[in-house]
């Protein structure tokens, strides 16, 4: 098994840079770090939803497992999807990590939680609650298709998506 420390995305596209059957995907370097961890791998649970966190916040509520959520937001710049009390959440249930198309806020509290959170961009308004959305079907994040059950590796390097654990 792939411990945080022990894999580089550099790496991983020097090892997978001529593959062209879609099994291995780099996304765009669109996303900024916010959580207290830098460097997350893990199998990849999805949610779809705009400007609603309600799938976020089930999702962060529940057992991570050392799972990553990858959250297609729409890219979305308009509320947060993602904030400091849902990363302690995040934190204290064992995600690796939060990947979001989208924006986050409370950026202080997001850096002392212990896990990795990366988004496009901090904006301090909150989302409505409408408990719309979807959870566990594949999602377009900033046109690179992500799965549930790829296995997704972050670093300071950037973000890469795999269809197996690397």
């Amino acid at each position: 098994m792939t411990t945080p420390a022990s894999f580089s995305t550099c790496d991983l596209c020097d090892a997978h840079k001529n593959e062209t059957s879609g099994a291995f995907r780099v996304l765009p370097p669109v996303f900024c770090e916010f959580g207290g961890v830098r460097r997350f791998s893990g199998p990849v649970v999805t949610v779809k939803c705009f400007e609603d966190n309600s799938l976020v916040k089930a999702a962060v509520d529940s057992p991570g497992e050392g799972r990553v959520l990858v959250v297609d937001g729409g890219g979305s710049l308009r509320r947060a999807l993602l904030g400091g009390n849902l990363a302690a959440s995040a934190a204290a249930n064992g995600w690796a990590g939060v990947v979001v198309d989208g924006c986050v806020r409370d950026v202080v509290e997001m850096a002392a939680s212990q896990t990795g959170i990366r988004a496009l961009a901090l904006i301090p308004l909150p989302t409505e609650k409408r408990n719309e959305g979807q959870r566990d079907v594949a999602v377009q994040i900033q046109g690179v298709w992500v799965r549930p059950g790829d296995w997704l590796y972050a670093d300071e390097d950037g973000i890469v998506v795999a269809d197996r654990q690397l």
